[in-house]
Order: structure tokens, then sequence, then C-alpha cells
């Protein structure tokens, strides 16, 4: 990915936007102080750069009837590619899981998976995630109440001198 120079505008706008997605290029304007037209080209090349990588509605898992989350730490058979490929490519295949991550650590993945209920939950594991290629061991973590759950990513260290392997550049101005 090219470095991109990003200004105190493209910053405010990247902070609108991650605050209110559905939000007007005239609305993003009026907050940032730039036109609808200047607002819609740094959208465009905010995204061609892909700093913005999407846009999407957030749904609560809750309201929608899903009222299990849980944490799943995987540890696999065998480290090898063929068999993190073939976990990999599986567990991408499984709406429950909202995501996965390759750790550090005692595990090789962590899962977020969500669920209606518990019975729901204990036939994903039972009957899909544990049958996964390559699973030797998982063991799962409920949660019983969500603090704090955002999409909202942290900005104030691209004001920060660029370190080396940073593809953002900050030049404080604007234009």
């Amino acid at each position: 990915m090219p470095t991109i120079t990003i200004d105190r505008y493209d910053l405010a706008l990247l902070d609108a936007v991650q605050h209110h997605g559905n939000a007007t290029n005239a609305v993003l304007g009026a907050t940032v102080h730039l036109s609808a037209s200047q607002i819609s080209r740094r959208l465009q090349r905010l995204a061609e750069a892909g700093i913005i990588a999407g846009h999407a509605a957030l749904l609560d898992a809750a309201a929608i009837g899903l009222g299990v989350t849980a944490f799943a730490h995987v540890i696999l058979e065998r480290h090898g590619k063929s068999q993190s490929d073939a976990f990999e490519s599986a567990v991408t295949a499984l709406p429950e899981v909202m995501d996965c991550y390759s750790v550090s650590g005692d595990a090789d993945y962590l899962l977020r998976i969500v669920a209606q209920d518990l019975p729901a939950f204990s036939e994903l594991m039972m009957k899909r995630v544990l049958r996964l290629p390559g699973v030797a061991r998982i063991t799962t973590n409920i949660a019983l109440q969500k603090l704090k759950q955002t999409h909202v990513l942290p900005l104030d260290h691209l004001t920060q001198p660029a370190r080396s392997r940073q593809q953002i550049r900050y030049s404080g101005g604007g234009a």
C-alpha cells in the first residue's frame, strides 16, 4: 500500500464517518467545515487508499435474537500450512463465527461466536466447530455482560511523528 498524506480535515472526516456512517456528504461537510463535493472527493480518495474499508449497518445481536456471545480458544493438532489453511477455510464458512484471529500464546486461534441461546451454542460447538479440520482442543468463555463494544478506531496516533511502517502521513494542515 502506498503512503497517503492526510490532513486535519481528513482526520476529522474519518472520525465523523466512523461515528455517523450514514450521514450525507452535506452533513459530514457541515461537521468538518468543507463542502459536500470536497467531502465526496476526500471519501473517494480515502477509500481508494484502503483506509475506508467499506460501509455497513451495525446490528444489535441481542435485538435480533442472538443472545449468547462466546470466545473460543482453538488449539490445532499439528502446526503446518496445510492444517492451518484447512482450518481457516472451514472456519470462515461459519456465519456464527464473527471474528477469527490467529494468536500467540496458549491457543492458535481466537474466535468470537454468536448464537441464539445456550442450546444453540452447544449444538454449534458440538456438531460444527469441534469438527473443523485439525482441531485438537477448544476452550470457551461465554460473555456474561457486554461492557464495551465499538467499531470506532482511535485516530490520535496518526498525528504523532510517523514510524517507518506507517502507510499514512499526517500533514497537520488542510487543503
